[in-house]
């Protein structure tokens, strides 16, 4: 059974706790896929015995700190390290294009024997296509954020479960598009408009697409308490609701 581990579940501002928002991805059949970079995705792959030669697909979701600064360090260990599988990432032109100048800046072209690396943009329309291997097909939506942003719609070819992701948006029509239906429905929670949703609109969304579960995830967690936020979320929805932690896996 495929596995979602949640690496980090917290919003723009993190704690010793709570990572920034960032998801892997594992099959059954082929390798891991990582979706956003928090702080230091590679230790914590590590800790959960996963070996980071095995990684090959990264999915940035768009071009905010929280969600790409764990990029160059990660480069930068993986190369440390002797890496020698291919490294894929995935993301709108907006985003990957600042990736590979902030990359420029940190002289990475002038490190001898590095990996092979490829950035892959993404088209920003309805259903375009992310990514496909032997156990998922991914596809993204842009949705409302304070810069080109997407959320995700994984499909498990194996078992037909489809989990959604929100990423970081306000509610906006291509949000009910790419989380309809949804088993799994992943919705940050880290507050009202403009850019963000609450856990109530959080609600409304899985109740009007009819989703099987909720997962709150990118919420406040800085002299905050956001366990109220499941019973916010249940105003609206009546479905299963979780809180995301980090290092919570849930099957997919």
């Amino acid at each position: 059974m495929a596995r979602i581990i949640i690496l980090g579940s917290a919003a723009a501002v993190n704690d010793a706790q709570h990572d920034y928002t960032h998801i892997l991805l594992i099959g059954d059949k082929g390798t891991p896929v990582l979706i956003d970079a928090g702080s230091n995705p590679l230790g914590k792959i590590k800790d959960l015995g996963v070996d980071d030669e095995d990684l090959r697909d990264v999915v940035l979701t768009h071009f905010h700190p929280d969600h790409v600064s764990g990029v160059p360090n990660m480069l930068m260990h993986m190369w440390l390290l002797g890496r020698q599988s291919p490294l894929r990432f995935y993301g709108l032109h907006h985003c990957i294009n600042r990736v590979e100048d902030m990359m420029s800046s940190f002289g990475w072209q002038e490190f001898p024997n590095f990996y092979n690396t490829t950035f892959h943009r993404i088209s920003e329309r309805d259903e375009a296509r992310v990514l496909e291997n032997d156990e998922f097909l991914i596809t993204s939506w842009t949705v409302k954020h304070f810069v080109p942003t997407i959320g995700l719609r994984i499909v498990n070819k194996i078992s037909g479960k489809v989990m959604a992701y929100s990423c970081d948006t306000e509610p906006t029509p291509n949000l009910y598009k790419l989380a309809q239906g949804a088993d799994l429905l992943i919705h940050e929670a880290a507050g009202p408009p403009p850019g963000h949703s609450t856990a109530l609109q959080a609600g409304q969304v899985a109740t009007a697409v009819g989703a099987k579960s909720l997962y709150l995830i990118h919420y406040q967690v800085w002299n905050t308490d956001p366990t109220p936020l499941v019973g916010e979320a249940a105003q609206a929805y009546d479905g299963d609701i979780i809180l995301c932690k980090d290092f919570d896996e849930f099957e997919f």
